[in-house]
């Protein structure tokens, strides 16, 4: 599929992964310097990658998702040891994952992209607060408090923000 630009939607797919990936880093780095804002002390790299995550108990929301995927395929609880690494996989490969979607959608339209741009951190945020207590990981939206979720929607902006820059960057389109 091309768009009125002639772009390959691969293209498109490729430069979203790219942008998804960018977008991850920029959230996280405003989610550790909150961190370390409320007095946290571990160093950018054991909290990046979930150095301190041993078993499912200390698991994030992402984490939670792959122990119960990883349960649902191979039919058995998942070992303790599989938590970090699940968790720092997960966690990537959704940010990731909704560049792509971002790239695949980019590509099928080619009009007001910047309507896109300014969705895409509202789309996340709220879609995790539909699928996470589906998937029990989560309290419904309304249990948790104005502040919390201002926090939490204000680095879904940024991952939206910085998503669609380094997409736009590298498709040369223009919000």
């Amino acid at each position: 599929m091309r768009n009125a630009r002639g772009s390959g939607i691969g293209r498109h797919l490729a430069a979203g992964a790219v942008a998804g990936t960018v977008g991850t880093a920029a959230m996280d780095l405003l989610l550790y310097r909150r961190y370390r804002r409320d007095g946290g002390k571990e160093p950018f790299e054991r909290w990046e990658l979930a150095a301190g995550v041993t078993g499912w108990d200390e698991a994030s929301a992402p984490g939670k998702v792959g122990q119960k995927l990883e349960r649902l395929v191979t039919g058995r609880p998942p070992p303790d040891r599989w938590a970090r690494t699940t968790t720092n996989v997960v966690h990537w490969a959704t940010g990731i994952g909704w560049g792509v979607q971002y790239g695949a959608l980019a590509g099928m339209t080619s009009g007001h992209p910047w309507i896109r741009a300014l969705a895409l951190g509202p789309a996340v945020w709220i879609a995790g607060y539909a699928v996470l207590p589906l998937a029990g990981v989560y309290k419904p939206i309304w249990e948790y408090d104005a502040r919390t979720l201002g926090e939490d929607l204000s680095a879904h902006l940024v991952f939206g923000a910085a998503t669609s820059a380094v997409f736009a960057a590298l498709t040369l389109e223009r919000p």
